[in-house]
């Protein structure tokens, strides 16, 4: 029954890009179709065409005669389906053929509320199709026969939520209805009983679903028309206030994903004026769900941790961007920079005990040549008993200290937002994250090393040094100039560098084993670069980096292979794979200086909700005012002041004057330009535009405006 994919194709390409990508051939009896969707990766085949089937044909055709004729003579069983499930009730649906459905409904009334059985359409009813095909008489129809409205589910593979969202239209024929955008179709079904707080297996409300609708400016009408049908009564939470399964409103998922347009929509209708004053207007702005403070999920996280860069635009939205720059000037900048000063001198405390850790004199004799250490690390009884000693231990407990007051901060968050998140969000300072753990971790190491007398703390010590002063650049975020950049160092090294690596290790050791094949007959007091494959290895890795140069005894004859296999190596290695990191660098560069400047307001406003999360209420105190000051109850507000430009308040008079233009004008220009029927037919069938007629349109227009206009403001 291909009539079925036909229509959501095109209900798809309605939504601005297709989905759905159909192959159909007149002479073929198979239809096949590819989505995105993972349930519908290995695609459907259909073998069984509509034209075979006399009872499906009828209905399609709306041919009430030969269903009738069918059933009465009853060679067809009129319960009987297609290939993907569907009675004849649903084809009759879905050609809107308002007669056959009529009749299949008073000769078998159980048809009504029939799903279709197939994983593709699984649970569609009639009312969803007459819904979605915004048939009103058909579902008036439906509901006069008592089809149920809030029960049927379409759980099907295409119905389901996927990336761009575009056949997401919910599982109810509420939302359905909703999704197309047909008011009086969602007045019957509501008016019939439909539940308008039904949430889907997602969570997800009517509300929700709208939110990620493609058509942004019909959704936000449908969204005011389905709010305006919620009476709260009794303790019931408002509809708007309804999380789904990810703990998200409406208002928090239009940020998450980045709909300004639904986002700056429930805006304005949570402002309150308090005054205007020519194009100066005072605004009070409703915080909930956009104020951090307090909440576990806040919203302000959530937009910085999406991979969405559309959610980043929601930050210079007012008044975000306001409340934004409100807690980062009044607290989070000071802290924040309190905070850097803070650890910089722990990490010198934790060098200096580094630099004067406890070691003696070598005691007993070499018994290797190669080994050339002389001094060799205390005992924990030797470790403590001068004066120097003891500081060096204060000094230790800090450090000691610090570590474990790093992981007690860290684990609570790992725990709450999620290793992958938390570690993975770049803006989120994820790989700082990382490095400030495994950090806290060497400590503790280091700490059982040295109470334990181990040998060998100084890997660990060292690991750590190198570890605590990388971790200083986390710090930059904090200045505008720099914050940039440290996010463009992480893209580089987890992105570049992490490709490239794999590319070197391929290059090394091949040549790497072909320099030791060929210097594995040579006398190593000659040639020593090569004289054992590890040795080998790290040779070839410093000739990769250009650190040093190629072998070249000339007191001995090198082998002739080296030149060859040396040579082949300096052209892929210096010229071809530098110059291609050099290459991915630079185009990661340029990537990252287009957003700057929003990547660096992301930083600040995961750093203030970092900061607002873990200082104690009495060093940050809620940003804004309460709503008991105006008489608005216990809700916060931001107070903004608004400017609105000459330009854009002149545009708004035009705008007006315009609007309220008179109706004797109006009239006498549309029946100008009004044309019959089959004039407007064949001027689509042969569109020819003459340059005149154009010009002296648009004349006409722009005199309307300014005669209205003026007559507007000189108050006539």
């Amino acid at each position: 029954m291909y009539l079925i994919h036909r229509y959501y194709l095109w209900v798809i390409l309605q939504r601005e890009k297709p989905l759905l990508i159909a192959t159909t051939s007149k002479e073929s009896t198979s239809i096949n179709i590819t989505t995105s969707e993972a349930g519908f990766k290995e695609g459907i085949a259909f073998t069984q065409p509509i034209w075979e089937s006399p009872l499906l044909l009828a209905a399609k055709e709306n041919n009430v005669q030969g269903l009738r004729k069918l059933i009465q003579d009853g060679s067809c069983d009129i319960y009987q389906r297609g290939a993907i499930g569907e009675t004849a009730l649903h084809v009759a649906t879905l050609y809107d053929c308002t007669e056959a459905a009529d009749f299949l409904l008073e000769e078998a009334p159980e048809l009504i509320n029939e799903k279709m059985t197939s994983a593709l359409y699984e649970g569609q009813t009639a009312l969803h199709i007459a819904a979605v095909n915004q048939n009103v008489h058909l579902v008036k129809c439906l509901l006069k026969k008592r089809a149920h409205i809030s029960t049927p589910r379409a759980t099907g593979h295409f119905f389901r939520h996927n990336s761009s969202h575009r056949s997401y239209f919910g599982e109810h024929v509420l939302s359905f209805a909703a999704c197309v955008g047909n008011e009086e179709i969602v007045h019957l079904l509501i008016e019939n009983g439909a539940d308008i707080r039904t949430q889907d297996s997602l969570g997800n409300t009517v509300l929700h679903i709208l939110v990620l609708q493609p058509n942004r400016t019909f959704a936000c009408q449908m969204y005011n028309l389905i709010l305006s049908y919620d009476k709260q009564e009794g303790n019931l939470e408002p509809l708007d206030l309804i999380p789904n399964n990810e703990g998200l409103t409406p208002f928090k998922l239009a940020g998450v994903e980045g709909n300004t347009v639904m986002f700056q929509h429930l805006l304005q209708k949570r402002k309150q004026i308090m005054w205007s004053l020519g194009p100066i207007t005072t605004i009070l702005y409703d915080l909930t769900e956009i104020d951090s403070w307090g909440e576990d999920q806040s919203f302000l996280e959530l937009v910085v941790s999406t991979k969405k860069r559309e959610a980043r635009r929601i930050l210079d939205i007012t008044p975000v961007k306001e409340l934004v720059n409100l807690k980062w000037n009044t607290y989070g900048r000071p802290y924040f920079y309190f905070l850097a000063l803070f650890y910089v001198l722990y990490m010198i405390c934790f060098t200096m005990c580094c630099v004067y850790r406890p070691l003696k004199n070598r005691s007993d004799n070499q018994t290797d040549e190669r080994d050339n250490t002389i001094i060799v690390q205390k005992t924990l009884e030797e470790s403590y008993l001068t004066y120097e000693d003891q500081l060096r231990l204060v000094g230790e407990l800090i450090t000691v200290i610090g570590a474990m007051a790093i992981l007690l901060l860290e684990i609570p968050d790992i725990l709450r937002v999620g290793a992958t998140k938390y570690f993975g969000q770049t803006i989120l300072g994820g790989p700082f994250h990382v490095i400030i753990i495994t950090y806290a971790c060497v400590i503790l190491i280091t700490m059982v090393m040295r109470l334990t007398s181990t040998e060998g703390e100084v890997a660990p010590m060292s690991f750590a040094l190198v570890l605590g002063w990388c971790n200083v650049m986390y710090f930059a975020r904090g200045f505008q100039m720099l914050g940039p950049f440290t996010i463009m160092i992480q893209k580089m090294i987890f992105g570049d560098l992490i490709r490239f690596c794999g590319l070197m290790a391929v290059v090394i050791f091949g040549f790497a084993s072909a320099f030791y094949i060929i210097f594995q007959t040579e006398n190593p007091s000659n040639l020593g670069q090569f004289y054992s494959y590890p040795m080998s290895l790290f040779s070839t890795f410093e000739l990769f980096l250009t650190i040093i140069d190629g072998p070249a005894n000339y007191d001995v004859d090198l082998p002739f292979m080296f030149c060859v296999v040396y040579a082949a190596f300096a052209i892929i290695a210096a010229l071809l794979m530098l110059n291609l990191l050099i290459a991915m660098m630079g185009d990661t560069h340029w990537r990252v200086a287009n957003e700057r400047d929003e990547l660096w307001r992301a930083q600040v406003v995961a750093t203030t909700v970092m900061l607002e999360r873990k200082l104690p209420r009495c060093l940050w105190p809620r940003s804004g005012i309460c709503g008991q000051e105006y008489g608005l109850g216990d809700k916060w507000f931001l107070r903004v002041e608004e400017r609105l430009d000459i330009s854009k308040h002149k545009m708004l008079r035009y705008a007006e004057a315009f609007k309220n233009q008179d109706k004797e004008d109006f009239d006498k220009y549309s029946g100008k330009l009004y044309q019959p029927e089959a004039f407007r037919l064949k001027k689509e069938t042969s569109p020819s535009v003459s340059r005149s007629t154009t010009q002296s349109s648009f004349h006409r227009g722009w005199q309307i405006l300014r005669n209205n206009t003026f007559s507007h403001l000189v108050g006539k």
